[in-house]
């Protein structure tokens, strides 16, 4: 007889067991920045070793989205879902009792990677594995959990900060971690493997795993170093050269582990496009913030300055479960990305920003991020069956960490290094982020009038029955004859894509 935890299939449960696994790292990954003198200090790291820590926890992120695709195809989820619980608890108890520089990369790192590992793997099957009447439950599970930490992070680091320490946040992060372990336990039922019949792709998560340590290890080193040469560039741009080979070979492969092909119609391309835009510029935007205003505000003070962020991702969680399952979901999505600009343009009209000018920015930013991350996701994963939705959350969600993780880094570098003044440095850089954003904005509206789209509701009915939850049009069709959507099977290679 299988075995099934007391609390199998208890909805409550299953959603707080998602929230407790990912509020971890993205809470530190928000929270790290005032933080990292006083650990350096106290663990006697220099300052590149603590930006090499963050780049490789943030690599390791990217890196699990991919990982965590591969293992359940061939092996039982929910144990994977265990050990992924473990080695959780395993590196929050090594980040915070850390002694010195090499435990507390180790256990950062694997803070980063079982992140993306139980993302990958718990998400899903609490959108799918629940009847439709607890989607909207789910979609504010999703975004106050994903973007309600992030915003968050910044105010738990002040206080933190203002304290003079960073272990008693660290070591509740690791009682989280625990708590996200007892309920996988608590939660647990057998699941068998996604796919035991599919082909083992060693090939994509050795490119994944090469494109984005060099990637990230690259964006790391542009922190601490003023003058550009090949020991910067050349893993940067490798890993990002890596990345791309990665989505080609996906592309092109008979049968692949991640589904490119079959993303590659007007609306999962506008989602994704639309999610990416706002994870890199939002996430940038508030470093290059952050930068600015250190020197007028305390920590504490200035996690306070980032709170309406905070607000505006409560905020567009309600309207999100309001319009989750109508054609709203697209024109809310595009509203995201025009606050998120309009955030980014108070900010960097007037260096530094006044206080109202800060706190008002801040708050489109949330409103924007909320508005535009997680619809766009849905809106790609909307296109597919629901027994893809795994494979087009690891897709989605290592995209937008390469983007999110990556780009802001070289924006902080052309702000501190390229211009001849910080003030200078950072408006340029916050133009760059805002020019993201519109095009973001800008990219999906041109390909949805060039497919003759008119948004449409996702039929949650169809959907669940094994469906799509609406029609996506191919790229541009408007402007090609007999065009046909790269999920509809033409031959034999075609069709096993499409069933994955």
């Amino acid at each position: 007889m299988k075995w099934h935890g007391p609390l199998a299939g208890h909805y409550p449960a299953v959603a707080t067991m998602v929230v407790a696994a990912l509020i971890p790292y993205l809470v530190l990954s928000a929270a790290l920045q005032p933080l990292l003198g006083i650990i350096g200090d106290q663990l006697q790291m220099s300052t590149e070793e603590i930006n090499l820590a963050q780049g490789l926890a943030n690599a390791g992120y990217a890196l699990g989205t991919v990982l965590s695709v591969q293992l359940a195809q061939h092996l039982p989820q929910r144990r994977l879902l265990v050990i992924y619980g473990v080695l959780l608890v395993v590196g929050s108890v090594l980040a915070a009792s850390a002694t010195g520089a090499v435990t507390f990369m180790a256990g950062h790192v694997l803070q980063g990677l079982c992140t993306s590992l139980l993302l990958i793997a718990a998400v899903p099957p609490l959108v799918t594995g629940f009847p439709p009447s607890k989607l909207r439950y789910t979609a504010v599970v999703l975004n106050l959990c994903i973007f309600g930490a992030v915003a968050l992070g910044p105010l738990i680091g002040g206080i933190q900060a203002d304290a003079n320490g960073w272990r008693p946040l660290f070591w509740v992060i690791a009682g989280i971690s625990v708590l996200a372990l007892v309920l996988i336990l608590a939660t647990y039922r057998d699941v068998p493997a996604a796919d035991p019949t599919s082909t083992r792709s060693p090939l994509a998560v050795a490119l994944a795993a090469t494109g984005c340590i060099a990637a990230f290890y690259g964006a790391s080193q542009l922190l601490t170093h003023r003058d550009l040469n090949a020991a910067t560039l050349a893993p940067l741009t490798a890993g990002v050269l890596v990345i791309v080979v990665l989505l080609v070979n996906q592309y092109v492969s008979r049968r692949p582990l991640l589904i490119v092909r079959p993303l590659t119609s007007t609306l999962p391309v506008s989602g994704i496009v639309a999610a990416m835009s706002a994870a890199a510029a939002s996430v940038s935007a508030i470093t290059l913030a952050g930068l600015i205003l250190t020197e007028r505000y305390s920590p504490l003070k200035l996690g306070l300055i980032f709170l309406p962020e905070f607000g505006g991702a409560v905020l567009t969680t309600i309207l999100f479960a309001i319009l989750f399952t109508t054609k709203g979901l697209h024109y809310f999505a595009l509203t995201g990305l025009i606050c998120l600009s309009a955030g980014i343009a108070l900010i960097a009209g007037v260096l530094p920003p006044s206080t109202i000018l800060a706190l008002l920015g801040t708050g489109l930013i949330g409103v924007g991020v909320g508005a535009s991350v997680a619809p766009a996701l849905f809106i790609a994963g909307f296109s597919l069956r629901n027994a893809a939705l795994q494979r087009v959350f690891a897709i989605v969600e290592l995209l937008r960490a390469v983007a999110a993780f990556m780009i802001a880094p070289i924006l902080v570098y052309i702000a501190t290094t390229v211009m001849s003044n910080t003030v200078d440095g950072v408006r340029t850089a916050l133009w760059i982020c805002l020019g993201l954003s519109a095009a973001g904005a800008l990219t999906g509206i041109a390909l949805y009038w060039a497919a003759r789209v008119k948004p449409p509701s996702p039929s949650m009915a169809d959907w669940f029955g094994g469906g799509t939850a609406w029609h996506s049009p191919p790229l541009l069709a408007r402007f090609r004859h007999n065009a046909r959507t790269p999920d509809q099977p033409e031959g034999p290679a075609e069709f096993e894509i499409s069933q994955q």
